[in-house]
């Protein structure tokens, strides 16, 4: 059976305030049960948009932007992205041979967006390519320049950096358009997307001698920490950090596991702290398992503007592509903004 090695991206989250707009583009060679191209729009880490090479069509996946854009909308996405199938599709055979590569199962990702603070007023960019599951060049927006720590990719760094064009409209497509449809899409889905929902949080365990789970789903906007205290402390260690997951309904949810004895667990106290924009709310709860429950503290507690810096996995989308020199496409007028070609 084969495998695809997903890049878990920097994730720009939605805190108290800040507001994002993401594409994710993947293209994947080789002989895997895949699109060969996929596309998704998030607002807020949420999903509204997706296209793929197997269907060829750009589709909503929320009733607030299906209600507030036409026919014309749609069809430009998917002209648009097409196009990017194609693209992308030779910028991976590309990588593949930059990395003396003839055959295989490869992944290319984009994500490209930007990211706008409504409280004061700062926006922010990013473009990101990876390769593998591993990072190939990132926008440096700061100082308007891509950075890479691959020799692979050092034709494309040079290429894109002596190309002020390129980096004008990089810029300008970030700060500026990329601004303004984040602003309507928050506007078009007001009621979805400002809303604040406290978490449910949990504690799982499946014997006395597994790992404990603090399990919190169901929270809206996506920005949460979830923090082990041991005895008064923080304690990182042997703890594990899980992914942020969509829910159906548009929520998220998101674990943190430890993996303590059952001896540590009778000598000191541990809580499970969640921190989210919503309700403050403290209580004791039981853990949840197959034999006698072991109470422990389960603190929700609330944040004013709580700055996360979180890595998470793109759930369920792949999304990596690969090419010798990404060469821009100027701006759309849809809202997304096409990837760099060779």
């Amino acid at each position: 059976m084969r495998s695809v090695v997903l890049l878990l991206l920097g994730a720009h989250l939605a805190y108290a305030g800040t507001h994002s707009l993401k594409y994710l583009y993947t293209a994947v060679s080789g002989d895997i049960n895949f699109p060969e191209f996929t596309a998704v729009g998030l607002v807020d880490d949420g999903q509204f948009m997706y296209f793929d090479s197997n269907i060829k069509k750009a589709v909503p996946k929320t009733e607030w932007i299906r209600q507030n854009v036409g026919a014309d909308y749609w069809n430009r996405e998917t002209q648009g992205l097409i196009g990017e199938h194609q693209t992308f599709k030779n910028n991976i055979q590309i990588a593949m041979e930059r990395f003396n590569q003839s055959k295989g199962v490869h992944v290319f990702q984009q994500m490209y967006g930007c990211s706008w603070d409504e409280e004061t007023g700062d926006v922010d960019g990013f473009d990101e390519f990876g390769y593998d599951g591993e990072d190939f060049i990132t926008l440096d927006l700061k100082n308007l320049r891509y950075i890479t720590t691959k020799q692979e990719a050092l034709i494309t760094q040079v290429k894109w950096n002596n190309d002020k064009a390129y980096l004008v409209g990089k810029k300008q497509y970030r700060t500026q358009i990329c601004i303004e449809w984040l602003k309507k899409y928050l506007q078009y889905g007001e009621k979805t997307l400002k809303r604040e929902v406290s978490p449910q949080v949990s504690l799982l365990q499946k014997t006395s001698s597994s790992p404990v789970t603090c399990h919190a789903t169901g929270f809206y906007p996506s920005g949460v920490t979830i923090t082990w205290i041991k005895n008064g402390q923080e304690h990182h260690e042997d703890v594990d950090l899980g992914e942020l997951d969509p829910n159906e309904d548009g929520t998220f949810q998101k674990s943190s596991t430890l993996r303590v004895t059952p001896d540590e667990w009778k000598k000191n106290q541990y809580s499970c702290v969640v921190e989210h924009q919503g309700e403050t709310k403290e209580e004791k709860e039981d853990i949840i398992t197959n034999f006698d429950s072991v109470p422990i503290a389960i603190i929700v507690g609330a944040v004013a503007a709580v700055v996360l810096v979180i890595v998470i996995g793109v759930v369920g989308y792949l999304v990596y592509q690969r090419k010798k020199g990404f060469k821009p496409v100027s701006a759309s007028d849809d809202g997304s903004n096409s990837s760099a070609r060779t």
